[in-house]
């Protein structure tokens, strides 16, 4: 399993906006094929910081979503929203304690 997060920085302005759009599009990639879970969270410390937090069964899938419409669509309507680089990274299952 990979779990995918993108840290992600809007302004007063811009954050409402940027929910809008997760809120339209969270089903449909929720649901692309390989992905297990989407969530979205936001920094207790940071005004208007948010990262999406994503499962995915292997890598190869977290990849089609990214070359996929979909994502292209999002990204077109999110990036400019952004008032600093996002932080994103991929980390895969190690040890899971039940």
């Amino acid at each position: 399993m990979i779990t995918r997060i993108v840290k992600m920085y809007f302004s007063e302005e811009t954050a409402p906006l940027f929910l809008e759009i997760f809120e339209k599009h969270k089903v449909a990639i929720r649901n692309f094929p390989g992905c297990s879970h989407l969530q979205l969270v936001k920094e207790m410390d940071v005004p208007n910081c948010y990262c999406t937090v994503s499962r995915w069964d292997r890598q190869q899938s977290l990849e089609n979503y990214r070359d996929s419409e979909l994502f292209i669509t999002v990204w077109r309507q999110v990036k400019p929203l952004f008032i600093r680089k996002t932080d994103a990274f991929s980390l895969e299952d190690f040890i899971t304690v039940a």
